[in-house]
């Protein structure tokens, strides 16, 4: 056995003294992602808006914080990472502070999409410093900490965002984050190294493309019911617009392929077989947790009455066992091959959301509703530590920033398409199931709109309005049910033996 080393043991030290102190900004801008979904029917409320418009303050955010997530893990390898998770976190405090001030939801939206422009200038520089300053045989208990961290906002979260709506109101799930950035700020400027940077130029093009990409699908995927699937301008649809999209999506991929200009996303990574699938597992999990959150809390409070901060308990469950499993299983990744905690994780995530989507009713036991936030807790904390393991264990330095923005993008690529297409299940699957429920009553108040769920619904609607949005949590369940699939076929990990031997 050998002893690591006083040089071994003084990098050690530094490397996790900087990881402490950039997790403040990670667990703010992961807190942010989920705060909101607490509060969406208050700001509903509040700011006299719908289901689609409280969708969008969550969509905006994600997809400005997905679109640049391909550039800013270059700009840290030209400018230092160091240097661009500070530029990101003083946005992101001042757009939090924006955010809270909004008088009306075209403001809050506005200010969502510089909120998501900041974290999405911090989020690779984190797993940039993971990989470039801890070693292959000691990160995984780095990424399992990161995977903790994770778990821990998705409790911190809904939790701080039900005890600021039900005191302070919704506005203050944004204020909280001025005092916290500035702590992250000082923390970061203390402890925090430069690291070597390496030079880079920028695709423009690239950006554009993507930009537009995303914009398109994301766009005509949310808002095809509200146009009927039909027309936007003249001839022009919701298709058209869907399928331009997808056009300008391959012309992306076509570009970085040419070679014209160094490219945003390297195609040259995706030879390596467990990062093009890791990529693929890690969206669909962005997918599935981001679909997840609102029609439970929709039900939760709207149907059954709970407060905002009740309601968040009633998921809490997963967040705790989820944070307290991460970094026991991060510090053991290296021992075991990272498909024996990623395939069982991604089924047991997924059909404990099944499982609560199809026990949903007017009537169900609380305690009931408990169970599978527990199995979906023990599934994430499996599925973060040995993803993102599998995705970066080959990295080399070169590559770290531009890995890790296409990582973290493929995952915000993942959040902000659940979003959308939660948003078209909920709205669809309302409709449906509440105009079966009022068809040939008498005198009956009309069929609930999608839109105008922020409060109490009617009791004689209870059943359906549970009915729909269990079904449309069969979406993110199944989807990630599909991502044990892919982690099934991840190429089999060398063992490594346990850091210091």
């Amino acid at each position: 056995m050998t002893q690591p080393s006083k040089t071994q043991l003084s990098e050690d030290k530094k490397a996790w003294t900087a990881l402490w102190a950039l997790v403040i900004g990670f667990f703010m801008i992961l807190v942010d992602s989920t705060i909101v979904s607490t509060a969406m029917p208050a700001i509903m409320r509040g700011l006299d808006t719908d289901i689609n418009g409280v969708i969008w303050v969550n969509s905006a955010y994600l997809l400005a914080f997905a679109v640049p997530l391909l550039i800013t893990g270059r700009l840290g390898d030209r400018f230092g990472p160091r240097n661009i998770y500070l530029v990101g976190l003083f946005i992101f405090t001042l757009a939090s502070l924006w955010c809270g001030l909004s008088p009306d939801v075209t403001t809050l939206i506005v200010a969502r999409v510089v909120q998501g422009l900041g974290a999405a200038l911090m989020s690779p520089q984190t797993m940039t410093f993971i990989t470039r300053m801890f070693p292959v045989a000691r990160r995984g208990a780095a990424m399992g900490v990161w995977g903790a961290v994770a778990g821990i906002a998705t409790l911190v979260g809904p939790i701080a965002g039900g005890i600021f709506v039900d005191t302070l109101g919704w506005e203050w799930i944004f204020f909280v984050n001025v005092p916290v950035g500035i702590i992250a700020i000082w923390r970061v400027l203390r402890k925090v190294p430069e690291l070597e940077r390496h030079s880079h130029s920028f695709d423009w093009v690239g950006v554009a493309l993507s930009a537009a990409a995303m914009f398109l699908i994301v766009f005509g995927i949310q808002e095809g019911n509200n146009y009927s699937w039909g027309p936007i301008w003249g001839w022009f649809g919701i298709w058209h617009m869907i399928g331009a999209g997808v056009a300008l999506l391959i012309l992306f991929v076509l570009w970085q392929g040419a070679g014209r200009v160094e490219p945003l996303v390297p195609l040259g990574l995706f030879k390596d077989r467990n990062f093009s699938l890791a990529n693929i597992a890690i969206a669909f999990m962005g997918l599935s947790i981001t679909a997840m959150s609102f029609p439970m809390v929709l039900y939760l409070q709207s149907v059954r009455g709970l407060t905002p901060t009740l309601s968040a308990l009633m998921l809490a469950p997963m967040a705790v066992v989820s944070g307290v499993l991460a970094p026991l299983i991060g510090k053991n990744i290296n021992r075991v091959d990272a498909r024996k905690f990623a395939i069982p994780g991604f089924f047991l995530f997924g059909a404990s959301i099944t499982v609560y989507g199809l026990i949903l009713g007017p009537d169900t036991p609380f305690w009931l509703l408990l169970l599978p936030p527990l199995g979906m807790g023990i599934g994430s904390a499996m599925i973060w530590p040995s993803v993102s393991m599998t995705a970066t264990r080959d990295l080399g330095q070169a590559d770290a920033g531009a890995g890790s923005g296409v990582y973290n993008t493929t995952r915000q690529v993942g959040s902000v398409l659940g979003s959308a297409l939660i948003a078209l299940m909920m709205e669809s699957r309302i409709a449906a199931e509440t105009t079966l429920a009022t068809a040939g009553m008498q005198g009956a108040a009309p069929a609930a709109d999608a839109g105008e769920m922020g409060g109490a619904i009617p009791v004689f609607l209870h059943a359906a309005v549970s009915t729909a949005l269990g079904q449309a949590l069969l979406l993110p369940g199944i989807v990630a049910m599909v991502a044990a699939l892919v982690a099934f076929a991840f190429r089999k990990t060398p063992v490594r033996p346990p850091a210091g031997l």
